[in-house]
């Protein structure tokens, strides 16, 4: 990936640039990630009117798909579409993630502007891909929690998401407060777990280095606390990684210990 790309910080892949600065989100937030002080060169975030975001979908915080070169695009990118591995609501189908096309021009919508020297057409390959990769990896996290009622629904499905970057949850303020970072985004997911709608929080973090300006996101996924049965799962999980943490700190010499859950 060239050194020049610039990836917003509002979907799940994150970029750390020496030298840049912070700039100010849009007034109205739509997330584009998901499925279905800046320098002269870099690009450029200004506000979107909320008269232009009207025909946001509600389901997946997306404007209608727009294949369509922008006028000012350096090279042409690809309109190919993948299908996910996330069942949809309410319909025999997957959802499908935004093709290079959609993500670029879903990024101008909101109002980032890249110059032809700020990033190749290698790059937006790259950034789908990691964009991908993470919300597969979201979707297996929400199925772990999910097990926990396989005898209620065997076929969960996610309903509808949206990202609130700014809007952190009690729990990654908690860990602000015991001095780790905030995550550099956040999505909320709406499961449909056969008619009983369950709202789960991803929190994303910084992760490993890839390379020198790349990093991959750590996830934290979670039922969120707004019912008694997430409550009671996020407990029952609590103490089963206390009890095998300290059963297989004090097993025998032979290692007889619990499985360690994730």
């Amino acid at each position: 990936m060239s050194p020049q790309a610039d990836i917003p910080p509002e979907c799940p892949m994150h970029q750390k640039k020496k030298g840049l600065h912070p700039v100010p989100q849009p007034a109205l937030y739509d997330s584009e990630c998901g499925m279905s002080s800046s320098g002269s060169s870099q690009a450029v975030l200004t506000e979107t009117p909320a008269s232009e975001n009207t025909d946001v979908n509600p389901l997946n915080m997306m404007p209608p798909p727009n294949q369509r070169p922008a006028p000012d695009q350096p090279f042409p990118l690809s309109t190919e579409r993948q299908t996910s591995t996330i069942p949809k609501a309410d319909k025999n189908e997957n959802w499908q993630y935004p093709s290079e096309q959609m993500f670029w021009n879903a990024m101008l919508r909101k109002g980032w502007r890249w110059q032809g020297a700020d990033i190749a057409k290698d790059d937006m390959t790259s950034i789908i891909r990691i964009h991908n990769a993470n919300n597969e990896q979201a979707w297996q996290e929400v199925m772990k929690w999910e097990a926990l009622h396989a005898k209620e629904c065997c076929n969960p499905k996610l309903k509808s998401f949206g990202g609130k970057a700014k809007d952190f949850s009690p729990r990654a303020r908690f860990r602000n407060f015991l001095g780790y970072e905030l995550p550099f985004d956040r999505h909320d997911w709406i499961v449909d777990r056969c008619g009983k709608d369950v709202r789960y929080v991803i929190d994303y973090y910084d992760g490993r280095d890839v390379d020198e300006q790349m990093r991959f996101a750590l996830l934290d996924v979670r039922p969120a606390m707004d019912s008694f049965s997430n409550v009671w799962d996020r407990m029952k999980v609590a103490w089963w990684r206390w009890k095998y943490a300290i059963d297989d700190k004090f097993s025998g010499p032979k290692g007889d210990s619990l499985p360690q859950t994730q």
